[in-house]
């Protein structure tokens, strides 16, 4: 019953299935937040929300089920656990925010098409090396305030008036956020300031910022290497299991053609040795006449 119950699961008509629930779903729930939409279609929009939460919920019991402890060590198990649980908290009363959050049965998505499951493995696999340049756009970040703190705060106080005011405008920029405004508003008072912020520009926005791509795009590289090797390994067990089932067919035919034919040589030489016989004996009387 578990093995049948698990083929199901497992199955991409299931799979499209739970797809399909899950952005009807977020569809509904984004309708919720028109009120013509809820004045016309309110209680249509209540019973496909509990439908879905319902859909989930079998589907997780079906899964538990199915896989029995092994349920629990797969983390995107976990992670649909989690956000059906949120859904199924109360909402009333001081709780009532947790409705919002029922938006989040969409990230389920995450966890069924295998796509974006490769994406965000690959984005947690990255995280290590992330860190590294996390602290580097950091210090970045923190030495430029400084100096645009000490150059700056009286000739543009909004934008450099202490160090936090600082942090956050040069974060701005390097977003690319009005960073060509803000620079020609210094420009203004200090015409060699285009130095200071054109050399922020390029280390963060060129050069930091691009290291996380590359950290991205390499772990994204691994991870498909990882399920080509798998994909490889799964078809060399099938073939070994064909060559082994074919040998093993082999052998018994070998085995059983000796056996066949010296059963034949048997049925075969038994009326040649008649034969022989009666020609010596046909001799023999020949001889004596």
């Amino acid at each position: 019953m578990r093995e049948r119950l698990r083929a199901t699961l497992e199955t991409p008509g299931f799979q499209r299935f739970i797809v399909a629930v899950i952005v009807i779903n977020a569809a509904t729930l984004g309708l919720e937040t028109s009120a013509g939409a809820v004045r016309r279609y309110g209680t249509a929009l209540t019973v496909v929300d509990h439908l879905a939460l319902y859909v989930f919920v079998a589907e997780l019991g079906c899964k538990l089920y199915a896989y029995g402890p092994r349920f629990f060590r797969n983390p995107w198990n976990l992670f649909d656990t989690a956000i059906v649980t949120v859904s199924l908290l109360p909402t009333a009363g001081g709780l009532s925010v947790l409705r919002a959050l029922r938006i989040l049965r969409a990230l389920r998505l995450i966890s069924v098409v295998p796509s974006l499951r490769r994406v965000v493995t690959a984005l947690l696999t990255a995280m290590p090396g992330m860190t590294s340049i996390v602290l580097l756009l950091a210090l970045v970040l923190y030495v430029a305030a400084v100096m645009g703190t000490k150059l700056y705060h009286v000739t543009a106080p909004a934008y450099f008036g202490d160090l936090p005011t600082s942090l956050f405008t040069l974060f701005q920029m390097m977003t690319g956020d009005a960073w060509s405004d803000i620079t020609r508003q210094v420009m203004n008072t200090h015409p060699w300031a285009w130095v200071f912020f054109v050399a922020f520009m390029l280390v963060c926005t060129f050069v930091v910022l691009n290291l996380f791509i590359a950290v991205v795009v390499s772990a994204m590289e691994e991870e498909h290497a990882e399920e080509s090797v798998q994909a490889t390994e799964d078809v060399g067990r099938a073939v070994l299991t064909e060559l082994a089932a074919l040998r093993a067919e082999v052998r018994e035919l070998r085995d059983r053609l000796p056996a066949t034919g010296a059963e034949a040589g048997g049925r075969t030489g038994e009326p040649a040795a008649r034969r022989a016989a009666g020609r010596r004996r046909g001799s023999a009387a020949g001889q004596r006449e």
